[in-house]
């Protein structure tokens, strides 16, 4: 369980970074709001390939359609706070 939540806090950061690096755009994020956007993101997108595809427990934690899962999650993420952000400053 802590392995489990050391990789989810490094990869985090990695997948936000990622994500804002792919979304086209301003966005005036800290470190730690970087990570969270990678956290969240990884969860959406473990939860939505697991309600799509299944969740197969034999392959282990880590693996490739996880990675692009937690990624693509972290996208949606950075769409929605920009859609929100929008209209908060309009």
């Amino acid at each position: 369980m802590i392995w489990f939540i050391l990789v989810l806090l490094v990869f985090g950061l990695i997948f936000g970074a990622i994500a804002r690096l792919l979304v086209p755009g301003r966005d005036p994020m800290s470190l730690f709001q970087t990570w969270a956007l990678g956290v969240a993101g990884s969860l959406l997108g473990g939860f939505l390939g697991a309600v799509l595809f299944g969740f197969d427990s034999e392959d282990g934690a880590l693996q490739a359609g996880g990675i692009v899962g937690s990624i693509i999650g972290s996208v949606i993420i950075v769409i929605i706070v920009r859609l929100v952000t929008d209209r908060r400053s309009a």
